[in-house]
């Protein structure tokens, strides 16, 4: 038996990374992570995995963000037994994370099964509950940078900073099974790769040489203009000052690990040199806080230039732990700052503040990350005049921004870089953890300058490759997917229904009188009898 690839997740979307290795020797997989934005994806969370965890014996983790780790105490609860490997960072940070994570599925769930209850509807399940979080971090294991490590029988390891996150890595992979030759068979794994000038890491490292690579493609249809930490700084005191003006909230959906942690320090340092109004900044978010108290831990691995334990510390950050914290900041009025997660929208306490703001002209939303199709944070920077949030329809008058200075991902050019560093790559490129367009853009960067067209591969979600072939292809064209591809890529009916509840009653709202209201309504039935 050769070496086998199946992209169980993050293939043609950019959550869920999960890809499942079979040699002679046993199974590894490199992540486990949730599915987010539209709910048909969202789905596969409460699903089956499609193959048996008992069965898994090794994790390779690249980092600690949830779309990478968030589907690993699921993993633990259903029969795997092995080790998961992750850096010391990465470690520390899932030691929030995971539990974080169980906790809000299980607050989530208890209020939409009250809302079921109401409906007459069926209770829902939490994925995994907190306990399930914090037992799974038993089966963690670290390891160092740079060194290698055995993971199965004929197979090793190799960690790389990537670049993206604290504890964020490349992973470089042996395995000595291929089919009878002496070569082993080289792999690498990208994780997510930092983009140059990453606020707080360092650029990624990697070495040269491969079989095959395997890389993210988040960003790679769009260019970012060039920057610089003064730029940066700039462009987010602009949008500060814009939002001063309005005298109402700055609320910045952010994610809890990194994205925060950079943003707390650019806006402590604007504050204390006078270029923005000097505010406080909320920090709510339970997470959010345990992680900027690792960041402090981990400050001497971090960016040598920045104070990161002093700005971190400023007298400027209230943090709120708790609900009734979190609830005092509604009553606030004025200038204020709001960080709270999650950075889409999809879940947390940001979504209370959008209810509260959102309909407000004098809040202002700085969106500063990526958004997935099919999440609150899309609809809003693509211009959503409503939107639906816990099932209340909000208007959207507060100012919706975004900046693009924070994200964590290498843009195109980028990432073409880091791929072309990479070679000689002799079988093959896989682009994965990318909207279609995103891993589209990448692949014509790359091909034919980099590397041989018929060598670039943009697997579906499910998809299985032999390794060991002189020529990788999928195969098992009979096995079941859990998603046709179109519902991959596409908004779903969740989304198209958001849409028509709000477009019905925009168009009642604005008819000229009730006669006409009720021709609206009569219509609208005669079509649903139809």
């Amino acid at each position: 038996m050769g070496v086998t690839i199946r992209f169980c997740g993050a293939a043609r979307t950019v959550t869920g990374s999960c890809y499942l290795f079979e040699t002679g020797t046993g199974r590894f997989l490199v992540d486990c992570g949730l599915f987010q934005g539209q709910k048909t994806l969202k789905a596969l969370n409460y699903g089956a995995f499609p193959f048996r965890p008992a069965e898994i014996d090794a994790v390779l983790l690249t980092h600690a963000h949830i779309d990478h780790s968030g589907l690993l105490p699921k993993l633990v609860r259903h029969g795997f037994a092995g080790r998961i490997l992750a850096t010391r960072g990465t470690i520390d940070l899932c030691s929030y994370m995971l539990p974080d994570a169980g906790s809000i599925q299980e607050s989530e769930v208890a209020a939409l099964n009250r809302r079921n209850a109401a409906r007459g509807r069926d209770e829902v399940t939490p994925i995994y509950a907190q306990a399930d979080a914090i037992a799974a971090l038993q089966s963690f294991a670290p390891v160092d940078y740079e060194k290698w490590i055995d993971v199965i029988p004929g197979v090793r390891a190799r960690y790389w900073n990537a670049g993206h996150l604290l504890g964020s890595a490349s992973i470089e992979i042996e395995c000595a099974d291929r089919g009878g030759t002496e070569k082993p068979l080289r792999i690498l794994a990208s994780g997510d790769i930092g983009p140059d000038a990453k606020l707080l890491q360092p650029d990624p490292e990697a070495p040269s040489g491969f079989d095959y690579v395997i890389s993210e493609s988040t960003y790679g249809d769009r260019d970012r203009a060039a920057t610089s930490p003064d730029a940066r700084r700039d462009r987010l005191a602009a949008e500060v000052r814009d939002a001063a003006g309005r005298k109402g909230a700055l609320i910045i959906p952010a994610f809890a690990v990194e994205r925060t942690q950079e943003l707390i320090v650019d806006l402590v340092e604007l504050m204390e040199r006078g270029a923005i109004p000097d505010a406080p900044i909320f920090l709510d978010s339970p997470l959010a806080i345990r992680a900027t108290a690792v960041f402090r831990k981990h400050a001497e691995s971090l960016d040598p230039e920045v104070d990161v334990s002093r700005l971190l510390n400023s007298p400027r950050l209230r943090f709120t732990e708790t609900v009734e914290e979190s609830k005092r900041i509604a009553r606030l009025t004025g200038f204020h700052i709001i960080i709270a997660a999650s950075g889409m929208c999809d879940a947390g306490r940001i979504r209370h503040h959008l209810r509260n703001w959102l309909w407000n002209n004098r809040a202002t939303v700085l969106l500063v990350g990526f958004q997935a199709q099919g999440t609150l944070g899309r609809f809003l920077v693509d211009g959503a005049k409503a939107v639906r949030i816990q099932g209340n329809e909000i208007k959207v008058a507060a100012t919706i921004r975004s900046i693009d200075d924070y994200s964590g991902h290498a843009d195109g050019s980028e990432l073409a870089r880091w791929i072309a560093a990479r070679r000689p790559i002799q079988r093959g490129l896989f682009l994965v953890h990318g909207e279609e367009p995103a891993i589209a853009g990448l692949a014509e960067r790359v091909s034919e300058r980099i590397i041989p067209a018929a060598r670039v591969f943009q697997p579906l979600l499910d998809d299985v490759y032999e390794l060991s072939a002189d020529v990788p292809a999928p195969h098992d064209a009979g096995r079941r997917r859990r998603l046709a591809p179109e519902a991959v890529v596409a908004l779903d009916w969740h989304n198209d229904m958001s849409k028509l509840v709000l477009d019905i009653n925009d168009r009642i709202e604005a008819a000229a009188d009730d006669r006409v209201r009720g021709v609206i309504i009569r219509r609208l039935r005669r079509a649903l009898e139809e």
